[in-house]
């Protein structure tokens, strides 16, 4: 296998699975959200928020490309067998991360939905432990952009 091949596998990786991620916890959110509009269809703007949030997820991934292609020059045609490898893996871990963090923070936005919906003033509270999901996806993203930086 190519070096490049192997690098944008990992590219490949990093995109899908964090974008699949993000459209599960969006999906989940806005699940809850139609259920919870028919008892309390005031809170729109707050359902529709914490049904958003899990879409951060996806954008990490894409702009994880945007780190690789832009701001270095290991991804080309002189790649090497190693700095493929720690695009591959950077890419790997930012898409599960991504993957399973949307989704969780998808869940914790639900229950908030929920608990709004039954007439709880609970936003606030909810959107600080929406972001705990949200937080390892960020260290993902930064890890990929420090391994970006030391493969040049």
């Amino acid at each position: 296998m190519e070096p490049i091949t192997l690098a944008y596998i990992g590219i490949g990786l990093m995109i899908g699975l964090s974008g699949i991620g993000s459209a599960f916890g969006v999906t989940i959110g806005g699940n809850a959200a139609i259920g919870a509009m028919k008892k309390n269809p005031d809170a729109f703007g707050s359902y529709m928020i914490l049904s958003a949030l899990p879409g951060t997820q996806g954008l990490y991934g894409f702009a994880g490309y945007f780190v690789f292609a832009n701001f270095g020059t290991a991804l080309g045609p002189d790649i090497t067998m190693l700095q493929a490898a720690a695009i591959f893996g950077a890419g790997l871990a930012l898409g599960v991360v991504g993957l399973f963090s949307a989704i969780r923070q998808g869940q914790v936005g639900a229950n908030g939905i929920a608990a709004i919906g039954a007439g709880y003033d609970v936003f606030g509270n909810t959107l600080i432990l929406a972001v705990f999901p949200e937080l390892y996806a960020i260290v993902a993203f930064a890890s990929a952009f420090l391994i970006n930086g030391a493969i040049q």
